[in-house]
């Protein structure tokens, strides 16, 4: 395995004697020459690269250069880390990857599943367990035939011309050359996936699998053949899943048409209200209201549907009508409308099909037999309104049913289909949940996933398509197809089966049908590790899995069916976890849609933000709660990364040479995991490991827990806010002050220590960056994507934390008082520590550190438990119960030059403060500006009135101070 061979970096004697211009310090006056200058950097920013060029220093890059991502990943996939270490021995982790479309392309959805899963794969094969994620791809049965379609199409070549197999060859083809693209964009997004593993739901493997299930069903009696309502698809002349239809608020119509009643008068007739007036051929009943009085004398009579040459139909009451709809009057088309096909069957009425297959009317349209539904509506409402029949056409929002795949609108149709009886193998899914085999994360989706299995519906598995998987049945040449047909594993054992009941002159052919891509896709988490053939006991190691991740929109039509085939065909759950992530939204919360314009494409964001930034991001949002994306969110964490990436320039450019092994050795024997080592520490370095500690313990929890957002949240506040803002900046004290080498080397093995530690903790989010600083840092043993995950319960110490928070308060309140008074940023000044004994005693022995991140003048700098004698001439702060600072006012500003500029600022102000309150005074103001003009000029008459409180006030002290100090 080759390893990267750290940078040659320089001691921090060697930087202190060389390099004054990097690190000013007034001890450091020696100057050097340019050539020595130029020798040092050389030496400094040298890199002795691996043998295959995978990682850059950050010696020798200002920030992580996103395109370095590609080849770590390489040499991460070359190396065999993505497949599990079963040496290991423990409990294995196991992920089943949602397999995309093997037409996708990589939207802000996959970006998400992909990183959510990468997460929790990298932390399990941290903490030592065997991990397994298994990718593939999905046969995408619609999808794949309509882009293969339209590229014939554009050829001048139609499906049905060259046949099925000729079709099918083309898209393998196309499979070829263009199905790999959503899966190399998956490793883009950093995917450590076990490639050797991955499948497409149409491999030998998993076709077996399909068959075999296909089979096993109908041998239970659970798949029968059979004429019901489904949503057909005229283009694509297929039946399709509730899934594969969006519904959209489109603007319509509403037709209101007459309907007379056979036997009465011209006065005698009911209007109906429909959005689809074609369908009224396929009327076979008007049903009321049994409440509804305006119509209560019609019920039991016949009523004549318009343009069928007087065909009657019986007028009913059902307490289904809602009477406020449209005209209280409902027309039942039950060949042609869901709600209507499940009335009629509960009471019994005939069903009427008025359509073709490709969407236009057929001979029980009478004369308009032939034309395309959208034009048969348009000529029949004429025919209406000239015959007197039609009552008005009036404005109303459709709620329409559009296919997914190819936009057009949807037709509920009767069509013979082949059905998996749901009712037992959903009783088995909810109990599985209720057992707490299962569990569903966040658990407030168990409401809907029990109230879908509860209320579930026969399944539609056929789909007439000529890609995917063929249906294992076959018919007998001249025999009645409805009544005889074979079901088999393969077409000789279906023509044995044939001839051994039907004669040996038997022939046969296959159903043409194709299953639903989401059969195969419901046997993917154990079709994939084997199942039919291989034994429980051979694929008992990775299954059932431990999770499956995936967007909530699909648990009902992807996850639920999962577990029902698992238990059935496994007896056991398929995973153990579900997790389930929200949508990706605009900044806005708006969904992401090319007609608004707002679609964010992860690959153009990865070329400007980088894999990590993005990953970062996209992991920050709750469990199952929808993610608002902005350029605003990247770009911040954009400046992580090459805040992560600064901080590891200066730790590896403070620890020693790494051809000092002495040095090395003397790094690494600091045993931060035992108490003794740790209470020996001084203050910051005692605080900063015992935070550190703390947040190993915290985000452990949190990994557990699948709480990324908060592991994200938690160490970002650690590293920038706490090893980076204050450690960091303490540690220069040590490294560049001290003349103790036992405290430069601990802040040294503080650095390194603290550091590698966020290296870990963030590798799951972060992959890139934190490998590749890994393997800058010297004398690494093996990579940080198998290193081993920081050990928990580390002793931390709430005492020290304590003390360096009030040091920090003490530091932030001296930082407010030199910028409230302008003080120039390079400028030391003097002050006055005063606090008790115990407190004075921590805060002089950092008082290096407190000079340091205060810019206080060291020479000058005291420690007093009374007040000191200049102190009604300083600016007198208190940071916290018993800890004040008094900072002599002559330090910081020229009061003869201040005050003047003070009472100017002050005129100013006071000029402004009362045109605003003239203006607020003005009735005429009040009456005729808006609510919002009047409130803002409230808050700015306010906002100076503060200003010039604050104004005075400095003026009188200031004043004073010049007072006393003419006086003394």
């Amino acid at each position: 395995m080759a390893l990267l061979a750290s940078p040659f970096l320089l001691s921090p004697s060697t930087i202190r004697r060389f390099n004054p211009l990097i690190y000013s310090h007034r001890r450091f006056v020696n100057k050097v020459s340019s050539v020595q200058l130029s020798n040092f950097k050389r030496r400094l920013f040298s890199v002795s690269a691996s043998q295959n060029d995978v990682f850059t220093s950050p010696d020798v890059a200002k920030t992580f250069d996103f395109e370095w991502e590609e080849r770590i990943y390489n040499w991460w996939e070359s190396q065999g880390y993505f497949k599990p270490n079963l040496d290991q021995g423990g409990d294995p982790f196991v992920i089943s990857m949602p397999p995309p479309n093997v037409t996708g392309s990589l939207h802000m959805g996959h970006a998400m599943f992909v990183t959510l899963e990468d997460i929790m794969v990298r932390y399990h094969r941290m903490k030592g367990r065997p991990t397994v994620w298994i990718p593939g791809t999905d046969h995408a049965g619609i999808a794949t035939q309509l882009v293969v379609e339209r590229m014939l199409a554009s050829e001048g070549i139609k499906r049905a011309d060259i046949g099925r197999d000729e079709f099918v060859n083309h898209i393998w083809k196309w499979k070829e050359k263009y199905g790999g693209t959503i899966t190399n964009q998956i490793k883009r997004l950093g995917a450590s996936c076990d490639w050797t593993r991955e499948h497409f739901t149409l491999d030998e493997r998993l076709s077996r699998a399909v068959i075999e299930a296909f089979v096993r069903l109908h041998e239970k009696g659970l798949i029968y053949q059979g004429s019901y309502m489904v949503n057909w698809s005229p283009n694509l002349q297929t039946a399709v899943s509730d899934l594969e239809v969006e519904y959209s608020e489109e603007p319509g119509a509403l037709y209101h048409i007459k309907y007379r009643v056979a036997g009465g008068s011209r006065e005698d007739y009911l209007t109906i209200a429909t959005t689809r007036p074609e369908t009224l051929f396929g009327d076979t009943a008007i049903a009321v209201n049994p409440e509804d009085e305006r119509y209560a004398k019609y019920v039991g009579c016949q009523a004549i549907v318009p343009m069928t040459y007087g065909r009657h139909i019986p007028i009913i009451a059902d307490k289904y009508v809602d009477r406020e709809f449209g005209t209280g009057v409902l027309k039942i088309s039950p060949g042609h409308d869901h709600n209507d096909y499940l009335l009629a069957r509960k009471i019994g009425l005939p069903i009427l099909n008025i359509m073709n297959k490709d969407g236009t009317l057929n001979e029980v349209a009478g004369l308009y037999c032939g034309l395309d539904r959208f034009e048969a509506r348009e000529k029949l409402w004429k025919d209406l309104t000239e015959t007197g029949l039609a009552v008005k056409k009036q404005p109303h929002t459709l709620r329409v049913p559009r296919s997914q795949r190819g936009g057009e609108i949807i037709e509920p149709l009767v069509s013979k289909q082949w059905f998996v009886t749901m009712e037992a193998l959903a009783e088995k899914a909810l109990h599985a949940v209720e057992k707490g085999d299962l569990t569903i994360i966040p658990d407030r989706f168990e409401k809907i996933y029990n109230h879908w299995l509860t209320n579930i519906k026969d399944w539609c598995i056929s789909r007439q398509l000529w890609w995917g998987h063929r249906i294992p049945v076959w018919y007998i040449v001249g025999r009645d197809c409805e009544e005889e047909y074979i079901v088999a594993r393969s077409q000789e054992e279906a023509l044995h089966k044939a001839q051994q009941k039907y004669g040996k002159d038997a022939e046969i052919y296959q159903d043409p049908d194709v299953l639903d891509t989401w059969f195969s896709s419901a046997l993917w988490p154990f079709s994939t590790l084997g199942w039919p053939d291989v034994s429980q006991e051979e694929y008992k190691m990775f299954y059932p899995t431990t999770m499956l991740e995936t967007g909530h929109d699909i648990l009902f039509f992807w996850v639920a069916r999962m577990v029902m085939m698992g238990i059935e065909f496994t007896g056991n759950v398929p995973f153990r976890y579900v997790y389930l992530h929200g949508l990706i939204r605009d900044s806005q919360g708006r969904k992401m849609s090319k007609t608004l314009g707002n679609v964010i494409d992860p690959v153009d964001t990865i070329k400007d933000f980088g894999t990590d930034a993005l990953r970062f991001t996209l992991a920050l949002g709750t469990a199952g709660q929808d993610l608002n994306l902005s350029t605003e969110r990247l770009t911040a964490n954009k400046a992580f990364t090459n805040k992560l990436w600064n901080a590891g320039k200066f730790v590896l450019q403070n620890l020693p040479n790494q051809n000092d092994p002495l040095a090395w050795e003397t790094l690494r024997k600091y045993e931060f995991d035992k108490e003794e080592s740790v209470l020996s520490l001084r203050l910051p370095e005692c605080w900063v490991v015992s935070k550190l500690h703390l947040l190993i313990d915290l985000v452990t929890t949190s990994y557990d827990k699948f709480y990324f957002g908060d592991v994200a949240r938690e160490t970002y506040d650690f590293f920038w806010g706490d090893f980076a803002d204050w450690y960091i900046e303490a540690s220069k004290a040590r490294l560049y002050q001290s003349e103790d080498n036992s405290v430069t080397t601990a802040a040294q093995a503080v650095l390194l220590y603290v550091f590698e530690n966020i290296l870990k903790i963030l590798h799951p989010f972060m992959p890139f960056v934190t490998e590749a600083l890994w393997q800058a840092i010297p004398n690494q043993k093996e990579p940080l994507i198998v290193s081993s995950w920081p050990k928990t319960s580390l002793p931390s110490y709430s005492n020290a934390v304590k003390r360096f928070e009030n040091f920090q308060a003490l530091t932030r309140a001296i930082r407010n008082v030199r910028a409230e008074y302008s003080v120039e940023p390079v400028k030391r000044i003097s002050a006055t520590i005063v606090a008790n004994p115990d407190v004075l005693q921590y805060m002089s022995e950092e008082k290096e550190v407190l000079a340091l991140l205060s810019k206080l003048d060291l020479q000058v700098l005291s420690f007093a438990e009374s007040l000191p004698e200049d102190a009604n001439q300083s600016v007198h702060l208190v940071a916290s119960e018993g800890l004040e600072a008094y900072l002599p006012l002559a330090d910081m500003v020229d009061i003869s030059a201040e005050l003047p500029r003070l009472h100017k600022r002050l005129l100013k102000m006071d000029g402004e403060y009362k045109g605003i309150k003239a203006r607020l005074g003005s009735p005429k103001f009040l009456e005729k500006a808006p609510e919002e003009i009047v409130r803002a000029a409230q808050e700015k008459a306010d906002e100076m009135e503060e200003k010039i409180n604050l104004t005075q006030k400095r003026i009188a002290f200031l004043e004073s101070t010049a007072l006393v100090t003419k006086t003394a």
